[in-house]
């Protein structure tokens, strides 16, 4: 059985068994959680989201075991393709998308009734795209012009698109930028100013549409700061709920299926699946171990940057691996309390199609990464 699974899934083990660890809380917590959904939408057939959720998640499987067959070396060309065709598709959602909770984040495709989250996937068209340009202009990346401003302009263009519908998705995608630069070597004086520029901007945007008539998606930000500064339970319903599921869980937690809070916190699907899973499987199943295989996945991320002697595999590993755990991170601070609203899935483990397939490409370029370092390791076992 062995020998048959490693001749077909190949690549870093470990992140196999993450991915099959996070599929599994994924169904269970996934299938408890939209109970009252199913009351709601689908007059009670609370089979129908397990069935759905659970072909998504297949399909993601057989996205990533298709990724991680390709050799890394053609995502180089495909990032340039990628990061040109996300502006225009950026800028289409920006503005003519289809409006969900006052945000217009997502595209329509004509004539299927299906919603793409367009920023999911110019994230990690972003991410390989700054992969390619730092392993190509390592020999002048301490330079401004020759290394630093062709990654600043794709930085800032592709923020500053997601930014006003998505703050969240601008700000993960923006830090795992300046992280990525920082390990290839870009001045620090260099990702300061970035960093600054990047703050400058948003700030102009803020003031921008907090003195017109119509705040859109600041208003929100603004509201969503002010309850979390207050500690207002009225303002934080969702919060309130999430700490009680949490509280209510304790170390080992109701059982599967024991969920009562599913009942009462909005979205215990998607933004707010943490706090459900806690509360089903406790703090120290549920809540520790979530925690630990996003960690293990970064460390082998880690491992593998180590070994590689390639520069764009290493960036593009490590780029992507640092952007899902800096996600999942996101939507636990959320759920615990540590931050405020986000709105942030957890990778491979909330419901919805557009977050799950572009998750499921990022692991599948890592593990793509990860199996050519087998190959170069074999190859150089045999010619000893």
């Amino acid at each position: 059985m062995r020998k048959y699974l490693s001749k077909y899934f190949k690549g870093d083990p470990v992140i196999w068994a993450v991915i099959v660890g996070l599929s599994l809380f994924s169904i269970l917590a996934v299938y408890s959680s939209t109970g009252t959904l199913a009351y709601k939408s689908q007059g009670g057939n609370t089979t129908y989201f397990l069935f759905k959720h659970g072909l998504l998640l297949l399909v993601g499987i057989g996205v990533i075991f298709l990724a991680h067959q390709i050799p890394y070396r053609y995502y180089s060309r495909l990032a340039q393709l990628l990061f040109y065709l996300s502006i225009p598709l950026l800028a289409i959602t920006l503005l003519m998308g289809t409006s969900l909770n006052e945000a217009s984040r997502w595209l329509t495709v004509p004539g299927t009734g299906l919603t793409v989250q367009t920023s999911d996937f110019a994230k990690l068209a972003l991410i390989m795209f700054i992969a390619r340009l730092l392993s190509k202009k390592q020999d002048g990346i301490k330079g401004f012009e020759s290394g630093f401003v062709p990654l600043m302009v794709p930085v800032l263009v592709i923020c500053m698109l997601i930014l006003p519908a998505d703050f969240s998705s601008a700000f993960i995608l923006f830090v795992t930028s300046i992280i990525i630069m920082f390990i290839g070597r870009v001045q620090l004086k260099y990702i300061a100013g970035l960093t600054g520029a990047g703050a400058v901007l948003i700030l102009i945007f803020v003031l921008i549409a907090y003195n017109s008539e119509n705040q859109g998606r600041v208003g929100t930000w603004k509201n969503r700061i002010e309850n979390y500064m207050s500690k207002d339970s009225d303002g934080n319903y969702q919060v309130e709920q999430a700490k009680i599921a949490i509280v209510t869980g304790g170390l080992l937690g109701k059982g599967p299926g024991r969920s009562t809070q599913r009942n009462f916190l909005p979205h215990p699907y998607s933004d707010f699946i943490y706090a459900i899973i806690i509360e089903e499987y406790g703090l120290v199943i549920g809540g520790v171990l979530m925690l630990i295989l996003y960690l293990i996945l970064l460390y082998r991320a880690g491992l593998i940057v180590r070994r590689i002697s390639s520069r764009f595999g290493a960036f593009l590993a490590i780029g992507l691996t640092f952007s899902i755990v800096f996600q999942a991170i996101i939507n636990m601070a959320v759920a615990v309390n540590l931050l405020p609203v986000t709105g942030q899935t957890l990778p491979l483990v909330s419901m919805g199609g557009t977050s799950i397939f572009s998750t499921s490409i990022a692991f599948g370029i890592i593990l793509s990464v990860s199996r050519s370092l087998n190959k170069s390791e074999n190859h150089e076992a045999t010619a000893t």
